[in-house]
C-alpha cells in the first residue's frame, strides 16, 4: 500500500534467563540508558519468524518485545504506561 510505513520498532538490549529447557526469557532490558527490570512475564508466543513476550516492568508499564532468533535481534514494539496508582 503506497505511503504506508512499517510499524515503528526500537532495537533494545535484553538480558535473559535460560530456563531448564534452555528457552530464554527476558529478565531485564535496556532502553537507551534506562534499565527496565521485568516484574512479570504476562504472555509469550511463537510466530513463524519471531518470538514475542508481553511483560510488566517494575513500574507497572506493559511492554511487548519481539525476538528474531535468526539474527538474535530484540525489538520493543509496543508499551503501555500504567495508570497512576495502579502499580501491582
Amino acid at each position: 500500500m503506497p505511503g504506508k510505513h512499517p510499524d515503528p520498532v526500537i532495537a533494545i538490549e535484553v538480558e535473559c534467563y535460560a530456563g531448564h529447557r534452555g528457552e530464554e526469557t527476558p529478565r531485564r532490558f535496556h532502553l537507551g540508558e534506562r534499565t527496565i527490570e521485568v516484574a512479570e512475564v504476562l504472555d509469550q508466543w511463537l510466530a513463524p519468524d519471531h518470538r514475542y513476550f508481553k511483560l510488566r516492568g517494575q513500574g507497572g508499564t506493559t511492554y511487548l518485545l519481539r525476538h528474531d532468533e535468526v539474527s538474535d535481534r530484540w525489538e520493543l514494539i509496543m508499551y503501555k504506561r500504567a495508570a497512576p496508582g495502579s502499580h501491582p
